[in-house]
């Protein structure tokens, strides 16, 4: 069940019930935690008030909480058992756009329905304006708007610009039921919908210039599992059945251009995400042998996905002669086969060994033709142009064992394999085999100590220049996940508590590098380091304290060539640490917590080439502060009052956006979004109340 992580503070309403309900319930063993209880209801009922400080999108994604303001929440949950049926619900953040309600009913043992629904919303940029008005799937300008040829003529846009912010919201709609006829069988089937509305950003180009635009959000994914389960004895079965249908509301966009250039009626059109199915049909099970306590699984799957949209014609420009379309629609399908099987024994008390072994097929069946591409809906193509069907086909082989050597030694290994055949890629036949191995100590019941380390090798059999010719690439480059790649990796692991006293402490390092040897061009080299700690007190049995810290870089080579040679170099540090405690009042009556964390992320880009020295980008850098306190007191055996204090600072520097208004760039017109930096405070209030018995 999701919650609202970032704050969580509740005003209580009392639950209206029927007089006759609460007096059914004994509320004598009320401090019995979730123990077993006879018909009858109980409840915990939430309601609280918040509120923000400041505007802020990005503290708002996922929660709701993005406009400075008041907001006032519900939530609770809640059981009632009568004659062996059962209901339950639960419900959070019912004021904000996070909501959640859910709602089951059902026999033990015999069937279950269940009702879900909820909200999640993902918020971007409220920094952002635009000259564009949206009327269903046309992006117009004012009529007032006078083009120009760079955003310097733009006469209009201080009068034009309006203020849009860049998000959307998903409402998750979920019911789901299930029947047991026997005690061997279940049948299953679970429905979903998920509906996306808002603004998201895309670029409408006319070859030389560009403008930002508002695209329009609104499209809805139903998906269907259903399928029965059976059991026999030591062998389980499910044969399911899957199915996800989308559909978009807006399949294509129009949009007017500002700028002053020749495309006949001035317009531009794209064709959006189109309507597609996806099927499948799947036998899985499981297998448990008394011999060497071994357990086998096995899964396969055939799936085939479908895309049939009706294309739109090549342009709108009717200034423009094409030739026709070869196909009104793609008449897509790509068929998909997926098959597994894992070993599990344990032939000896000290030894552990596992096989598993995965295939997957993907067979795009879309039908080839020529099209004759029309540019920006500016200029033709003279040569016709095929879409490329791809496909693929990966199977991978894990071998693994553990073995304990003494009782305070274990010692582990595995051999991986994977094979990748691949249709219309510059490699076709890819394999990568890695070996590991891993030790570790515990001399102690307070001390433990681990190593794991390895290397893989990945080998193409040949990297086919001619197709990279043919997509407009340089012969000399390498894509990094088509390239010859050595890697090695470990990791060492440490942990102590002290004998008779509560503390705890550890730390974990990570080392990967990667060489690309055989590139010339593309990604030549990258590492990667991680190093953490951790430590914890429990002062005492009602109080607590902890620190942590950690830090990460990543390192990595990029040779490229355009008219000369060129070479970057990319270093990402990342730092955190943190802290804070937890003290609980006499007889649990209060409970206090604390946390602080502060992260800090920085980017340096170094390039140098033949015609240019050594230069460096502007450096991308974020730090974050967030700081929360929670004071929950405990009024009575129902009655809960919480007072919550939450802090976030995020402050980012971004050249890609910071002092990039609309006009900023002569050929682009952009919507002008800043670079995050916000400091919010956020407060609430609140109580909880509980009702019925058995309940915390």
């Amino acid at each position: 069940m999701r919650r609202n992580t970032l704050l969580r503070t509740t005003i209580t309403a009392v639950l209206l019930a029927p007089a006759a309900t609460l007096a059914q319930v004994d509320t004598s063993d009320w401090n019995c935690e979730y123990c077993p209880f006879d018909d009858g209801y109980r409840a915990e009922i939430d309601a609280g008030a918040a509120y923000v400080s400041d505007d802020a999108a990005r503290y708002g994604n996922g929660t709701g909480l993005d406009e400075k303001g008041g907001y006032v929440d519900l939530g609770g949950d809640g059981r009632y058992l009568k004659d062996g049926v059962e209901m339950s619900w639960h419900a959070s953040d019912l004021g904000l756009d996070s909501r959640e309600l859910g709602i089951s009913v059902g026999r033990p043992g015999s069937y279950s329905i269940e009702l879900e629904y909820d909200e999640l919303p993902y918020r971007l940029f409220d920094s952002t304006s635009t000259i564009f008005s949206t009327s269903g799937n046309t992006l117009a300008i004012p009529s007032s708007w006078t083009a120009a040829g760079t955003t310097s003529g733009f006469t209009d846009l201080a009068e034009s610009l309006q203020p849009q912010n860049i998000g959307k919201d998903r409402q998750i709609f979920e019911f789901g039921a299930s029947y047991l006829p026997s005690s061997n069988v279940k049948v299953y089937a679970d429905y979903r919908r998920q509906q996306r509305d808002g603004i998201n950003i895309m670029a409408g180009s006319t070859f030389t210039q560009a403008a930002f635009l508002p695209r329009p959000i609104d499209d809805y994914t139903d998906s269907i599992d259903a399928g029965v389960r059976f059991s026999a004895g030591s062998l389980n079965l499910a044969l399911a059945w899957y199915g996800s249908f989308y559909r978009n509301d807006i399949d294509s966009l129009v949009w007017d251009n500002p700028f002053a250039f020749g495309l006949g009626n001035g317009q531009g059109r794209f064709a959006l995400e189109p309507d597609n199915d996806f099927q499948q049909f799947s036998l899985s099970g499981v297998y448990r042998a008394a011999t060497y306590n071994t357990v086998v699984a096995f899964s396969a799957a055939m799936g085939r996905g479908e895309q049939n949209h009706d294309f739109l014609p090549y342009t709108i420009n009717p200034q423009l002669v094409t030739t026709a379309l070869p196909m009104t629609s793609l008449d897509g399908q790509v068929d998909t086969n997926n098959y597994a099987l894992t070993v599990t024994s344990r032939p000896h008390t000290r030894l552990n060994l596992k096989l598993a072994y995965r295939f997957d097929e993907r067979d795009n069946q879309t039908p080839v033709a020529g099209y004759t591409r029309v540019i920006a809906d500016a200029f033709t193509t003279a040569t016709p142009e095929s879409n490329i069907p791809y496909s693929f086909e990966r199977s991978r082989l894990n071998l693994s064992g553990s073995l304990r050597l003494f009782d305070t030694v274990k010692v582990s290994g595995g051999y991986d394999r994977t094979d990748l055949d691949r249709d219309y890629q510059e490699v076709a036949e890819q394999s990568e085999d890695t070996g590991w191995g891993k030790i570790r100590w515990r001399p102690t019941a307070y001390l433990e100590a681990s190593f794991r380390g390895g290397a893989s090798r990945r080998e193409i059999d040949e990297y086919n220049t001619d197709i990279a010719v043919s997509l407009g690439q340089n012969p000399l480059l390498r894509k990094y996940n088509l390239a010859y790649r050595y890697r090695e990796f470990g990791e060492l692991v440490l942990s102590a508590s002290l004998p008779e006293k509560p503390v705890s402490i550890s730390m974990t390092y990570l080392f990967a590098d990667d060489s690309y040897t055989e590139s010339e061009l593309g990604i030549t080299e990258s590492d990667e380091e991680r190093f953490t700690v951790d430590f914890s007190w429990a002062v005492s049995e009602n109080s607590s304290v902890y620190l942590t810290a950690g830090n990460e870089s990543i390192d990595a080579v990029q040779v490229g060539n355009d008219v000369t040679d060129w070479q970057a170099s990319h270093d990402d540090d990342f730092t955190h640490y943190g802290g804070g405690f937890r003290l609980a009042g006499e007889s649990d009556k209060y409970d206090l917590t604390l946390d602080y964390t502060r992260s800090e992320g920085e980017t340096e880009i170094l390039y140098a080439g033949q015609s240019v020295a050594t230069s460096a980008l502007p450096e991308l850098t974020s730090e974050m502060d967030s700081l929360r306190l929670s004071l929950n007191y405990n009024i009575s055996e129902r009655f809960d009052a919480n007072f919550a204090i939450r802090y976030e600072r995020f402050e980012t520097a971004d050249w890609a956006l910071d002092g990039v208004a609309p006009d900023t760039i002569p050929t682009v017109l952009t919507m002008g979004a800043d670079a995050w930096d916000y400091d919010v405070w956020v407060v609430g209030i609140g109580f909880r109340y509980r009702i019925g018995g058995n309940s915390e």
